[in-house]
């Protein structure tokens, strides 16, 4: 085989593997979530994350340790819900749609992770989406403050 040919086949091959990495990194998004063992939500929501193509693994912690663990990764308590995920750097607080952890991820800004407060009817893992009440996904910034990411009106 002659130089030429070989160094084609050699970027053709290149660029055929390159073009599947971001479909291997899209389908291995490893999420860790720490839940209360009696609260069903929180098995809901982690469905949901598997529905949308997230790795998900979990552990139950009681109540007090959860508040404690919750604390430890820069959630406020005002912005507390039933259960706590991290993936990469980011916290994850609540009932927070798939979609807004894929947008957290391609942005990538400086934050402590996304929060929805609460246990709102009709978010991932609490209702159907059809009665959905009116929520918004917040940015919890270090500095404990926050800001409206997405907001979801009601069904």
């Amino acid at each position: 085989m002659n130089l030429a040919r070989r160094t084609l086949l050699l970027t053709g091959s290149t660029i055929l593997a390159m073009s599947a990495v971001p479909l291997l990194a899209e389908g291995d998004e490893r999420i860790h979530v720490v839940k209360d063992p009696g609260c069903p939500c929180c098995n809901a929501w982690i469905g949901h994350l598997r529905e949308n193509g997230f790795n998900v693994s979990f552990e139950e912690r009681s109540v007090e340790d959860l508040a404690t663990y919750k604390r430890e990764r820069g959630i406020p308590e005002n912005l507390s819900s039933c259960h706590t995920a991290t993936i990469g750097d980011y916290t994850i607080e609540g009932h927070v749609p798939a979609a807004d952890i894929r947008r957290l991820m391609a942005e990538r800004p400086l934050a402590v992770g996304l929060s929805v407060p609460g246990m709102p009817f009709g978010s991932p893992g609490m209702g159907p989406e059809t009665e959905r009440q009116a929520y918004d996904v917040v940015l919890v910034s270090q500095d404990g403050s926050s800001t409206v990411f997405t907001s979801y009106p009601a069904a």
